[in-house]
């Protein structure tokens, strides 16, 4: 920052000047003599004021203290949600998640071929779509008037530009889920070693401002935010240098996120959480309008303000003894609203419960839950209340009794869809996945003959969540024996007994009880009331197999 100090004039007098010791009549003057104000001295004077006076203007531009200065943008609040962890989060519903946006993390290099990007090095792009569901639920969110944002990086694996050195190949890598999911914002989330990698840091710009011209000559222009951890004095040195990096590889910023949670010893978050985030935000700010200005580009504190995001880590932090509670959330989410900070985000929306349920537990370091008392959702309450912020629309997954479709009539094509076809017969498990025109559920409960999309089916009060359209180019899954294949041929003329395993069309099934002359089924969940128990699945059903990944 500059500024411009205010001078002062000195002038010093003799205590009498020549030619005036003694009055005409010789006696001694009574005082001293009158002085004349000179056109000099005048114009000194009114320099120095005006320079005091551009000093003040100055420094109110600047915006030393927080307070004079706002940016007039909305405040949007967007979770991040952590898409490796077990169990999946539904952040495609409104039950689950009732804002808009949300950061999916961590699209990472994978380890055995650094230019592939992953999320969190367990699953591939397609892996995620077949596995996790995540193309039609980033659908399902879209369909809602939502947008799924994609976080690049995070605090574990490899960063893109990290692991992969070619040019084309890293761009195309950055491109790949950005098209994928349709995402019109990015961030880039720097932590550790790929925070300190200088050649990582040309290499990501370069791609990136490749990336960002593209879109807008598509007429599909790019948002990009870059997080960084911060202490309560700002961003470290490796974080200003990546800010630098990335404006000076002609990156147009969105803005710098401050990563505000896990302070050092000493910076107060233990006794002041949201006090230490603020003093955080502050010297951020700082930090921000030098870079932008530094980089050519016009700043002021309103503007500065404008280019800041923070995220908090709600609940119990990694640090022991720091938890940003929801006094502090309350706090910090004024504190936003005063300056106009446009984006607020929290680690995570997995994390937005309490742990324990009905008996609480407190002080738990979780992935899944705070640590703090709280009511389901509760920090995203807080923050969603922040007025930029757009809340999901509730799309009408269940049609009008004129609508309803026959529970026996689908147009679904079984070798087109990524699992089976719902049937009325079936009887199926919590977690278990079907397809009904056209549209992937979920089952909540136990249900059997409900049909998925009807007045009854639908949440929050029936059995089917909705989970997104079924995605183009979709297959049938492929099988997962549960016993090997080789098992006796089934022949309708044989009695089995309970326990029995026979092969029927490549496929493995057990007798529940006495049969003969009863086909086995290859249908998926087997019907209660058949004699035959299929020996197989598909992938992660009805739970999921997932990881146990998935840490900022």
């Amino acid at each position: 920052m500059s500024s411009v100090r205010g001078g002062s004039a000195n002038v010093s007098h003799t205590e009498q000047d020549k030619g005036q010791g003694s009055s005409l009549d010789g006696t001694p003057p009574e005082g001293p003599p009158p002085r004349e104000i000179s056109p000099l001295r005048v114009a000194v004077l009114i320099l120095a004021l005006a320079a005091i006076g551009i000093g003040l203007w100055r420094l109110i531009d600047d915006g030393d203290s927080a307070a004079v200065a706002k940016s007039g943008a909305s405040p949007v609040y967007a979770p991040y949600v952590d898409v490796t962890l077990t169990p999946t989060y539904p952040f495609q519903l409104p039950s689950a998640n009732p804002v808009s946006r949300v950061y999916l993390g961590f699209v990472v290099s994978s380890g055995e071929r650094p230019c592939t990007p992953t999320w969190g090095d367990y699953y591939t792009l397609a892996e995620a779509e077949q596995q996790l569901d995540l193309d039609a639920r980033s659908a399902q969110l879209r369909r809602q008037g939502g947008s799924a944002m994609v976080s690049f990086g995070g605090r574990d694996n490899t960063e893109l530009a990290v692991g992969c050195t070619s040019p084309r190949r890293l761009a195309a890598a950055y491109m790949a889920p950005v098209k994928r999911y349709r995402a019109a914002v990015i961030d880039l989330d720097l932590e550790g070693a790929a925070l300190a990698d200088r050649p990582a840091a040309e290499r990501r710009a370069a791609a990136i401002a490749t990336i960002q011209r593209r879109r807008a000559a598509d007429g599909k222009p790019l948002r990009v935010w870059v997080t960084l951890p911060v202490s309560a004095s700002g961003l470290t040195g490796d974080g200003v240098a990546a800010v630098r990096a990335l404006l000076a590889g002609g990156v147009e910023l969105a803005g710098v996120n401050a990563m505000a949670m896990d302070f050092g010893p000493g910076e107060g978050a233990e006794d002041d959480m949201a006090g230490t985030v603020e003093r955080a935000l502050d010297a951020t700010r700082a930090q921000v309008q030098s870079l932008w200005r530094a980089a050519g580009l016009r700043s002021s504190a309103a503007a500065a303000w404008g280019h800041l995001g923070v995220t908090a880590m709600i609940g119990v932090n990694d640090v022991a003894g720091q938890r940003f509670t929801l006094a502090d959330a309350r706090r910090i989410s004024s504190f936003v609203a005063q300056r106009g900070i446009p984006r607020v985000s929290i680690w995570s929306l997995n994390r937005d419960s309490q742990c324990g349920g009905a008996f609480p537990r407190t002080g738990v370091l979780s992935d899944t839950c705070s640590g703090v008392r709280q009511e389901p959702l509760q920090f995203t309450r807080i923050f969603g209340r922040l007025r930029g912020t757009e809340t999901a629309r509730r799309q009408a997954t269940a049609p009008t009794a004129s609508q309803q479709p026959a529970a026996t009539v689908s147009d679904d094509d079984p070798a087109r869809s990524p699992y089976p076809i719902w049937r009325p017969s079936a009887a199926y498990a919590a977690g278990y996945k079907v397809v009904w025109q056209g549209r992937i559920y979920q089952a909540g409960w136990w249900n059997q003959g409900a049909p998925p999309g009807t007045a009854a089916s639908s949440p929050p009060s029936g059995p089917w969540q909705p989970i997104g359209p079924v995605p183009a180019g979709s297959r049938a899954p492929r099988l997962v024996l549960l016993a090997p294949a080789k098992q006796p041929r089934w022949s309708p003329t044989a009695v089995y007994h309970e326990g029995d395993r026979v092969r029927f069309e490549g496929l493995p099934y057990e007798a529940r009880w006495y049969t003969r002359g009863e086909q086995p089924l290859d249908q998926l969940p087997s019907d209660p009331g058949a004699p035959w128990q299929p020996l197989f699945n598909y992938p992660g059903e009805p739970t999921g197999a997932g990881t146990e990944g998935g840490r900022r």
